[in-house]
């Protein structure tokens, strides 16, 4: 019998952006209303969750959406760049995957959602030879950052987020793969 869980590569259309920008706001809304204003939050969704600007994204060959469904409706995604420079010290080489965004909708947190798509992603670095995953994470995502350590990432710098007018503190985590 097969999972009810489908993890795909995003297609590059119009209907998939929407889905993306709708997706993304929704899910980062869930996560980090809570903790922001109002206005820097309004601000921060409409520079980031466009469907312009996914379409742009699904279209760079650097860039890739993993879009997680449950009988047939979407209920997270993970979006991975590579040759990414995240914690890099000048002239080191950017054979790394960065993990730019992975999310689930809150109904589905707790479901091994998260984990699958985590694991699709190493995959995808691992294949595309990647030496490392990187990823930045707000410092006060406690359960985010549990998450990641249960999968091996350690930290390794910081880097500011800026959210509307809010510059947060970013948490730089790296996961080395095996045999890189």
């Amino acid at each position: 019998m097969s999972s009810p869980l489908r993890l795909a590569v995003a297609k590059a259309n119009p209907a998939t952006a929407t889905l993306l920008a709708e997706l993304g706001r929704q899910t980062f809304t869930e996560t980090f209303a809570a903790s922001n204003t109002p206005a820097d939050l309004a601000a921060y969704l409409a520079e980031t969750y466009s469907p312009e600007l996914q379409l742009a994204q699904l279209q760079d060959p650097a860039v890739t959406f993993l879009l997680a469904e449950m009988q047939g409706q979407a209920v997270g995604y993970a979006q991975v760049v590579r040759h990414s420079r995240l914690g890099l010290s000048a002239g080191k080489e950017a054979n790394q995957l960065e993990l730019k965004q992975l999310y689930v909708l809150e109904d589905w947190t707790g479901t091994g959602l998260g984990g699958a798509l985590m694991r699709r992603v190493l995959e995808l670095a691992q294949a595309a030879g990647c030496t490392a995953v990187v990823l930045g994470v707000w410092e006060h995502n406690e359960r985010a950052k549990a998450f990641y350590q249960r999968f091996g990432f350690k930290e390794i710098g910081e880097h500011a987020f800026r959210l509307g007018q809010d510059v947060q503190r970013d948490l730089i985590l790296r996961k080395g793969l095996a045999g890189r």
